[in-house]
């Protein structure tokens, strides 16, 4: 009689409307993580005398209460690539 192995950690979680909102959330934090993370690795390459800057905008919305406004860069795409990779994995 042979015996399967259950294999827990390679199920990709499915995304459905319950866990949309989770999957939204992450990506938003990726794309924050990701872009603040640029951001320093940009500011220490320039330390040693290399001008580097790969950022675009900055990009966000003014209402007359709250502003948000975000530059784009490659770690925002890295982090929402990030965070769309964590949510297939837990």
């Amino acid at each position: 009689m042979e015996k399967k192995a259950i294999n827990l950690y390679n199920s990709p979680m499915k995304i459905t409307q319950k866990y949309l909102k989770y999957l939204y959330l992450f990506i938003i934090l990726g794309i924050v993580i990701g872009s603040l993370c640029w951001e320093i690795l940009e500011r220490l390459i320039s330390l040693t005398g290399i001008d580097m800057n790969l950022s675009v905008g900055p990009v966000g919305f003014d209402i007359s209460v709250l502003s948000v406004y975000l530059k784009i860069n490659p770690g925002s795409f890295l982090g929402a690539a990030g965070g769309w990779f964590f949510i297939r994995k837990v």
